[in-house]
């Protein structure tokens, strides 16, 4: 039986999580709307999911992970008409740089990605039901809207009905002939000739951005599922209106059992976003710092607080992810041919369990962290070579052969989680050559040569190789 508690914005506490059906969970996660590139603010919403749909499967869930591609919406036609393309083409291209991205950042926990165009007939068949209830009407040369005021469950998500600070107001449906101030389209009559629209028994159109949701889960899920995540603006109106809608539809509460919802991503405190222009695209980030940077940036926050991002933040992060790297090298380096002690097994059981027991209370990584990086200087203190000697006269414990390896694959399983340890360049042999150059530079420094010992040092790093000088002589590392 799971122990996990996962915070809840439907019930605003901690739930224990237990799917609908046993171990089998259905986790739905909003995706992009295709018109631009990814900035960092949606790199965090899918590295946490894709770390925690993980993190379930370690633990023994079957999960399928369900992410739509916004493939049609106004933003998309608007941006194809500045740009003289169609629209169509317009979303394929930016989709396959979604996908790029995603792919580079390790995002490989996706079942299926769902684009919103292939699954009109499902649209169409909502949207009917939906008028059949009495839950939508028609706008004459507009749409067909969603009535809120038939709802009386509208608003239990956010806790309120009407517009907030945070919420996403870029796809606000604006009519003056609405019955209701927060009644949403679900379906656009067509008003241009270029414009992309299908045949529906209301009229020809395309649909609008909260059925797109509700469709494409009932298409896999059903009306009732586990899991739905996004971004906190994403709360009100969007899944506000996507409880309305399906429930309304199937007469079956709730929709979704846990609402996870990720903090803001922000910069000086203000939200990343495309609309204030203080975004920074994933593939720019990535050109000056490696996948797994961004991934612990990430998941080293705890996945519903608001991060601010800052260029300095990212010394701190190449420093703490350079130390979990090197810990890792010489625990998979280490033969020292002494036995196994019952104080280092404690120290590597204690470590798994409180390790793992954080994850367990909403996913908290910042506190497993802490966990891991106390384990680290722990053994670090025993991967030192026995020079030194304790009082009472007795060699320093060294880290057996055995035992290393058992860390190291628990450094393997923590990293499938989390994807933030480059182990390619953790277990890269280092070449005879370097090792030359390495003794070569030894004997500069010892005679004081330090013009020539930078030198060979230079010739060390043209070679994917850097020196750090420490108390036990010189540590080679991959750069």
């Amino acid at each position: 039986m799971s122990n996990l508690k996962i915070y809840n914005t439907l019930t605003h506490k901690k739930d224990l999580f237990k799917p609908i059906k046993g171990k089998k969970v259905n986790l739905f996660v909003c995706g992009p709307t295709v018109y631009d590139y990814s900035h960092l603010g949606h790199a965090r919403n899918y590295i946490i999911f894709d770390s925690f749909v993980k993190y379930l499967k370690h633990t023994g869930f079957d999960v399928f992970y369900l992410q739509n591609i916004t493939d049609i919406d106004d933003k998309i036609i608007a941006r194809a008409r500045e740009k003289g393309v169609a629209p169509k083409d317009l979303a394929v291209a930016f989709e396959k740089e979604y996908l790029k991205d995603m792919k580079t950042l390790g995002i490989d926990s996706v079942s299926k990605y769902a684009r919103a165009t292939n699954y009109i007939k499902e649209i169409i068949s909502q949207i009917k039901r939906l008028q059949d209830k009495g839950y939508a009407y028609k706008i004459d040369g507009d749409g067909i809207y969603y009535d809120i005021s038939k709802f009386k469950n509208y608003g239990k998500l956010a806790g309120r009905t009407a517009l907030g600070a945070e919420d996403a107001v870029s796809r606000i449906d604006y009519s003056k002939d609405k019955k209701n101030r927060g009644d949403f389209c679900l379906w656009k009559f067509k008003q241009e000739e270029l414009e992309p629209s299908w045949k529906a028994p209301f009229g020809q159109g395309r649909p609008g951005w909260h059925i797109e949701d509700t469709a494409i889960t009932e298409k896999f899920f059903g009306p009732q599922y586990d899991i739905h995540g996004g971004a906190r603006d994403l709360i009100f109106p969007h899944h506000e209106a996507e409880i309305a809608q399906m429930e309304a539809i199937s007469g079956k509460s709730p929709l979704v059992k846990y609402w996870m919802h990720v903090g803001f991503l922000t910069v000086n405190g203000q939200k990343m976003s495309k609309s204030l222009g203080n975004f920074i695209i994933i593939s720019d980030f990535l050109k000056r710092c490696p996948a797994n940077y961004l991934r612990f940036f990430v998941v080293k926050n705890l996945w519903s607080s608001p991060v601010d991002y800052s260029e300095s933040i990212l010394i701190e992060i190449r420093s703490a992810v350079e130390k979990i790297e090197e810990f890792v090298r010489k625990v998979k380096s280490q033969n020292a041919k002494c036995k196994s002690s019952r104080q280092n097994a404690k120290f590597i059981k204690d470590f798994k369990i409180k390790f793992y027991k954080e994850l367990e209370n909403d996913f908290n990584t910042p506190k497993a962290f802490g966990v891991m990086f106390e384990f680290i200087n722990k053994i670090n203190a025993l991967l030192d070579p026995p020079s030194h000697k304790v009082s009472d006269g007795q060699s320093k414990n060294l880290i057996s052969k055995k035992e290393a390896d058992e860390i190291y694959k628990l450094f393997q399983d923590i990293d499938k989680i989390f994807g933030i340890i480059n182990f390619k360049k953790v277990n890269r042999v280092i070449p005879g050559g370097i090792k030359k150059l390495v003794k070569e530079r030894e004997k500069y420094r010892k005679n004081k040569d330090w013009q020539k010992a930078d030198q060979v040092r230079l010739q060390i790093e043209k070679q994917g190789f850097t020196v750090e000088d420490t108390s036990n002589g010189p540590a080679i590392k991959s750069i």
